[in-house]
């Protein structure tokens, strides 16, 4: 079947869902189903991983968010500077928002350790759930209101590059608990469980759009906000705390290159 057909029949909630199932759901499972037969994940190799992801999310946030964002605003808002205001205004408010919640939610990262309120009641695998929550989260907000706009470019786009960056992802986290001690079998469940993450974000990112469809460039940009706040707060770091850090930058560049050119060819 057509993709661009298929988008133009169904229901914005139907593609939000599909969309957050493929590129969260399906795509961090399969990424961490070598989890059960790998035997180890070299540092190097999980750190580059990871850097890969951080490079396609940084290339999905300014060619399938921001500049789509941009060319609807300019229209909707007058002028390219008014435009341009609303996107950054909006790209900002998304960072706040994920910033206050990385604030008030309790989580812990592999090697950035603990951030948030007191932890005492929670297992250290749920702070690093909720870590990763945190992090899918706004990915699944990304594909949902790309999904969700009507526009198969941007859906597409959007979908193609976050399950793009999910398949390691879901490697290094699931290979990750397995050297914490957890088993194969929990470590796959739980990779599974944050990628289920995303489609609780694809239905926000649709309910965005059910207000009005004239929020399409605000939210597209308030997604980029989100993303971007979890790329430099995040991910970047992750990778440079291991001595790994030219692995990780040339990783970064092929993953933010690689991107860029399926963007290119989609479009």
């Amino acid at each position: 079947m057509d993709p661009f057909a298929f988008v133009q029949h169904a229901s914005p909630l139907t593609l939000a869902v599909l969309a957050s199932l493929l590129g969260g759901l399906v795509a961090t499972t399969v990424g961490a189903l070598p989890a059960l037969v790998v035997g180890h994940l070299s540092p190097r190799v999980a750190n580059a991983m990871l850097a890969f992801a951080a490079g396609v999310m940084l290339a999905a946030t300014v060619f399938s968010l921001l500049l789509p964002g941009l060319a609807l605003a300019e229209p909707l808002f007058g002028s390219p500077r008014a435009g341009a205001l609303a996107v950054v205004a909006a790209m900002f408010a998304g960072g706040l928002a994920m910033s206050a919640v990385h604030r008030l939610l309790p989580h812990e990262h592999f090697l950035k350790g603990h951030e948030g309120p007191a932890r005492e009641r929670l297992a250290r695998v749920w702070l690093l759930v909720l870590a990763i929550a945190v992090h899918n989260f706004p990915e699944g907000l990304s594909m949902g209101v790309g999904a969700a706009s009507g526009d198969a470019t941007i859906g597409l786009g959007v979908t193609l590059g976050i399950g793009l960056q999910n398949l390691p992802e879901g490697l290094a986290v699931a290979m990750s608990l397995v050297g914490l001690g957890y088993s194969r079998a929990q470590a796959l469940g739980v990779a599974a469980l944050t990628g289920s993450v995303e489609l609780l974000g694809g239905l926000a990112g649709a309910g965005l759009l059910a207000i009005s469809q004239a929020l399409l460039p605000v939210a597209l940009a308030f997604a980029a906000g989100t993303m971007l706040f979890v790329i430099s707060d995040e991910v970047i770091p992750e990778t440079h705390r291991t001595g790994f850090g030219d692995t990780a930058t040339a990783a970064l560049f092929v993953g933010f290159g690689l991107m860029f050119f399926l963007d290119v060819a989609l479009g």
